[in-house]
């Protein structure tokens, strides 16, 4: 009998696992709450723009001076929501370091500065591209794990919304940090936070069904920045998306997912 229990009880556990292919893979997030952190020390406002002026204003945003990040997000005012997320993504780098939690050589650190790098080109050339930016950057440098279950989200997650299905050239698409889920008048909103329009940096929600497509990214293992001296200058998938279409199932295939 007891032999039998232990055949059942395996066959169970087989069954359990084959039969539930949308249950949790991914670990939890062990850097999300400081990356929280960096988004309630961001302004409020300031107005949206995705001009060459906001670009320029991003860049004197952060300096790397004497081994260490200055990070004065009001100086990127108007801002953009790349831009947005980036900053909180420096600002969360910098936290981890100050901690003592994280080291990363001058070279790395250097390659974390914005200086006008084309779509594709260095880490914030790649995180600002059309397409899966900050998805496909993560899973070149094996920073942390791409996923577009709702149901494995957490706040605290990178998210690239796609408005609609367009990938690449001619997409409509957001950078967030994505901040949970709420109902409204019993209807599915999503809440993030990112420079929107028109008012800027902000908390905003939409409607579920608004997102046609969405690619969330968890930060494990930031460590691997130390990757990016030994990467392509340019990655050519995010670069084409300029001017070429791609596909939501490409995009996933290029982000390992």
């Amino acid at each position: 009998m007891k032999t039998n229990l232990a055949k059942l009880t395996f066959g169970l556990a087989i069954c359990f696992g084959a039969c539930r292919p949308g249950f949790a893979q991914i670990a939890p997030g062990r850097f999300n709450h400081v990356i929280l952190e960096q988004v309630r020390q961001m302004p409020q406002g300031g107005r949206y723009s995705a001009s060459r002026v906001a670009t320029i204003r991003l860049q004197s945003a952060a300096h790397f001076e004497s081994g260490k990040f200055f990070i004065l997000p009001d100086a990127a005012s108007p801002s953009y929501c790349s831009g947005a997320t980036y900053l909180v993504f420096m600002k969360t780098i910098e936290a981890l370091r100050a901690r003592g939690t994280l080291y990363l050589d001058y070279a790395t650190l250097e390659s974390l500065m914005i200086r006008g790098q084309r779509d594709g080109e260095g880490i914030w050339g790649r995180w600002n591209a059309n397409g899966p930016g900050t998805a496909r950057l993560f899973h070149e440098m094996d920073l942390g794990q791409n996923f577009d279950d709702f149901a494995e989200a957490e706040p605290g997650d990178f998210m690239k919304i796609f408005w609609s299905p367009e990938v690449g050239r001619g997409e409509h698409g957001h950078s967030v940090i994505y901040l949970g889920m709420e109902k409204k008048f019993g209807i599915d909103y999503v809440r993030f936070w990112s420079s929107n329009i028109p008012m800027g940096y902000g908390e905003k929600s939409v409607p579920r069904s608004k997102v046609v497509h969405a690619i969330f990214s968890r930060l494990d293992s930031p460590g691997n920045l130390s990757r990016a001296v030994n990467a392509p200058a340019v990655d050519k998938y995010l670069a084409s998306l300029l001017s070429t279409r791609s596909s939501y199932q490409e995009a996933k295939a290029k982000c390992g997912m």
